[in-house]
């Protein structure tokens, strides 16, 4: 399978997508990889470095999806491919020693707010939960800590972290930098070159990009801390099926494609909701007034697929609003082809700080027009006008 070496240097995240991760060019060879469909594989004596023994430990079907993105994050390591992108971030958090303190957003995905919530009622870390954009008091909370947990741009609030800084003072305190980059994608921000020790996805989303996996990856440069990743994932069993891994593989192909198309819908879709007479409020980065706007502009390339609506009259319009949407999708999850919508607070388990009447758009790929035509019925709809 090829590796990072065997690619021209200088090519394109967008062209990477596309060419990494294929099989070796040899006559009558295919053009992707197969899926093997093993449990183990034939040894005799000692297994040697890489051998493949069973598939626990490690399969030639993820190692294609694997390879890809490890190029497209700009890593000098494959990723490891999880069962799912909460599998990634537990493997992540293991890495906390027993006790440590670790700072995270206060509005960031809520699974693994609980997760953090969990380790900490037993006992086994601390959490210390800052607005993540003010730099300065994530900057006077790192004192003593033993991670730093970054979401840029966070969930779902899209506030704006400023990364390299966040990354130094953390590093200047000793901590390590972990970075949940499932919103942004590789193409919207690489944070293991700006020094973060380890990145995590839910390739659920974005990078499968077809609402029809659930899988996740994490990435580490360091050669300590990817081997104590994979070990986690080894002996907790938290493996990826041959068929998903596959699939991630696909769609991954379409990725630039995907968040090119997505992600100037959504700017134009915040444009025009800006103005709209039933909306209180627009998150996107994108947007000129937006609170993440200057800082998105200068470290992302990119201002992402997800955009945030406060519709007028408060949570009972907002969910109207999600019944009226014809063409639209009620559902959670995000990144998908399809654009879906849901009001974030009908969990329980949602930051108490995220407002009551906020739905969370994930712009798909279809025209504009026909989602503006449908999101502007359904707030006209519901707001009675």
């Amino acid at each position: 399978m090829n590796d990072t070496s065997e690619h021209p240097i200088g090519l394109s995240p967008a062209t990477l997508a596309v060419t990494a991760g294929r099989p070796p060019r040899a006559q009558g060879a295919p053009v992707n990889p197969p899926i093997v469909l093993s449990s183990t594989y034939v040894s005799q004596g000692v297994p040697g470095p890489g051998e493949l023994v069973y598939t626990r430990s490690g399969t030639e079907t993820w190692r294609p999806f694997e390879e890809a993105l490890g190029q497209l994050e700009g890593s000098a390591r494959p990723a490891l491919l999880f069962g799912s992108g909460m599998a990634a971030v537990a493997a992540a958090l293991s890495l906390v020693p027993t006790g440590g303190t670790v700072v995270v957003p206060r509005h960031a995905y809520q699974v693994s707010l609980g997760l953090l919530d969990e380790l900490e009622a037993r006992g086994a870390l601390s959490v210390t939960r800052v607005d993540i954009a003010d730099t300065e008091a994530v900057v006077g909370a790192l004192s003593g800590a033993a991670m730093l947990w970054v979401e840029t741009p966070t969930n779902p609030m899209l506030e704006v972290a400023d990364l390299p800084v966040l990354v130094a003072a953390a590093h200047g305190v000793g901590a390590l930098v972990a970075v949940d980059n499932t919103f942004a994608t590789p193409l919207g921000q690489r944070p293991l070159t700006l020094g973060a020790d380890v990145v995590v996805h839910s390739v659920t989303k974005y990078l499968a990009g077809h609402s029809d996996v659930v899988l996740g990856a994490a990435l580490a440069d360091d050669e300590t801390i990817h081997a104590r990743l994979l070990a986690h994932r080894t002996v907790h069993g938290a493996i990826a099926g041959p068929f998903e891994a596959w699939l991630a593989l696909r769609g991954l192909r379409t990725l630039a494609l995907r968040v090119e198309r997505s992600q100037a819908t959504a700017a134009e879709l915040a444009r025009r909701l800006a103005d709209h007479p039933d909306v209180a409020e627009v998150r996107h980065p994108s947007l000129p007034g937006d609170p993440g706007h200057r800082r998105a502009a200068r470290l992302m390339e990119g201002f992402g697929s997800i955009l945030c609506v406060r519709p007028t009259g408060g949570p009972a319009v907002a969910d109207a609003v999600v019944g009226a949407v014809r063409l639209w999708v009620p559902a959670t999850s995000l990144g998908g082809v399809e654009s879906s919508l849901e009001r974030r607070r009908r969990y329980s388990t949602e930051s108490p700080t995220v407002p009551d009447d906020l739905l969370r758009l994930s712009v798909g790929i279809e025209d504009v027009e026909d989602l503006w035509s449908d999101l502007d019925a359904a707030l006209r709809v519901a707001t009675n006008r």
